[in-house]
């Protein structure tokens, strides 16, 4: 494994190696190394056969319960020689999602205890062994890596090195469940950098840093640069930071013979005070995660690069902070965007809107097969879905369609919302082509979205993901720290579907 990002060291980024090994199912509990941890995942209720049964037996009629509830919540056991056994039904026939929600709660408390090994056994039919071994993977992997923390105190940490699957001889996809957990881990990692460490200009020499590892080229344009190239609606948000260390990045990677390509395009707003119009204390706690978007489109870049999928991406990113200065724009300004359209400035909070316009019609220029762009954009996405779901709109009903269907096979779950033209009429102004927002907050989330779609020349094909979900409190899917990389996995599947 190449190595899944982390920060648990002040501005550190370092990889993390999963050995994955197969074995013979273990006819007996001396086949099994007794001081390892052990995940036992069955596909009925079937255990007579299995090591340690008679254990997993007596614990769940001290509970009273019947192993059937091993379908609806894991159990653990203690082992004779101090190691943890864990047990869980899967039903093929369920969600993915419920799968990997499963799993994730059935891993959880042996990761807890940061073994360098753990045994997987597979009590199943071979062809549902294959499909889930590499979720099992994934789940492992992303919640074994080390995310970013600042104590002062902190205690030593283990990584899992280790994984030993008994009932399969090999696992399919494991180069790119391996690079998709690298992907997930950096989109997290970032996220939770403080802001006085992930300022757009930290941001920035980061970003130069992965391209040079990575093999990507990279292009930046600064401040000066975007009013000198009339980028009105990005400097109206940028200029409020007195550093001016705001920019938009693009990195790009080419596959070799490929002659289709994707733009990603992530907000990256580093903190979102709200400007003029002040978030209280209460809603401003936690804008550090707003380029959480931006973190998405980073690690959708890095696993499909490390994957070696065979499109060319350009990965497009507004960086900056909506700061409160006296160079802050204003409600009631009119500013003119890259595009040469006028934009009367309704509610300062709607920052993220104003850099992503810019810079959509900057990434749709190079005329990309597809455009996809990832945003912490709405309150109102989260009013509609709460945090288990992230809303997709898109200018081609079958994209958001394909997109729903991809999320529920890998388990990060979308609902679509309409596009229709009747919803610009609450954008209409009387002095400029269109206002940024309105102040009622009715169906925001699609009027973000049609604010978005008049800044995309040469009518590319676009999908607009609101990442309501990105931070669900005790985890979501596979994934168990709040912040989850919600979209990196949904969109590394979606890239694989291009003709």
């Amino acid at each position: 494994m190449q190595g899944a990002y982390t920060t648990s060291e002040k501005d550190a980024i370092k990889p993390m190696s999963i050995q994955v090994q197969f074995a013979n199912a273990p006819q007996h509990q001396a086949n099994l190394d007794p001081h390892q941890h052990i995940l036992f995942v069955l596909d009925g209720e079937n255990i007579a056969s299995l090591p340690y049964a008679d254990s997993l037996q007596k614990k769940l009629q001290r509970l009273g319960k019947p192993i059937s509830s091993l379908s609806k919540t894991p159990v653990q056991v203690e082992l004779p020689h101090g190691s943890l056994a864990s047990w869980v039904i899967l039903d093929a026939a369920a969600s993915r999602f419920q799968q990997l929600t499963l799993l994730r709660k059935a891993l959880s408390p042996l990761l807890q205890e940061q073994p360098e090994q753990v045994a997987v056994v597979l009590h199943m039919a071979q062809s549902f062994a294959q499909l889930i071994s590499p979720q099992i993977l994934y789940v492992a992997g992303v919640n074994a890596t080390l995310l970013p923390q600042r104590k002062s105190q902190a205690e030593p940490t283990k990584n899992l090195k280790q994984l030993c699957f008994y009932g399969l001889s090999t696992m399919p996809e494991q180069a790119e469940i391996q690079a998709l957990i690298d992907g997930n881990s950096l989109c997290r990692a970032l996220t939770l950098l403080p802001p006085n460490e992930l300022t757009p200009a930290a941001y920035r020499v980061k970003l130069r840093e992965l391209a040079q590892q990575e093999g990507w080229q990279i292009e930046e344009w600064d401040i000066k640069q975007l009013k000198a190239m009339g980028a009105g609606a990005f400097v109206a948000v940028g200029q409020g930071s007195w550093h001016e260390d705001a920019a938009v990045v693009c990195l790009r990677y080419q596959a070799p013979s490929s002659k289709k390509s994707v733009a990603l395009v992530g907000k990256g707003i580093c903190f979102d005070t709200g400007g003029h119009n002040l978030k209280p204390a209460k809603y401003m706690h936690g804008m550090h995660e707003d380029m959480n978007g931006s973190a998405v489109a980073l690690g959708v870049m890095l696993a499909a690069s490390r994957a070696k999928l065979p499109v060319n991406l350009n990965c497009w990113l507004a960086i900056a902070q909506n700061h409160l200065s006296p160079h802050a724009y204003k409600q009631n300004e009119v500013v003119t965007a890259l595009n040469g359209t006028t934009i009367e400035i309704i509610h300062t909070d709607a920052e993220g809107r104003m850099v992503l316009a810019d810079t959509l019609t900057l990434a749709s220029r190079d005329k990309p097969d597809w455009m996809i762009d990832f945003a912490t954009l709405t309150g109102s996405m989260v009013t509609a879905l709460a945090e288990k779901y992230s809303g997709v709109i898109a200018n081609r009903p079958e994209l958001a369609a394909q997109a729903v269907q991809v999320g529920a096979q890998v388990g990060e779950r979308l609902c679509a919302f309409p596009f229709d033209e009747d919803y610009d009429e609450a954008l209409e102004s009387k002095i400029a082509d269109i206002k940024q927002c309105t102040l009622d907050g009715a169906a925001d989330h699609i009027h973000a979205a049609r604010f978005l779609s008049k800044f995309i020349q040469n009518d590319v094909p676009w999908l607009h993901i609101d990442l309501s979900a990105y931070n669900h409190k005790g985890g979501l899917g596979a994934v168990e720290s709040d912040v989850n990389g919600f979209g990196v996995a949904l969109t590394l599947a979606l890239l694989q579907q291009i003709d």
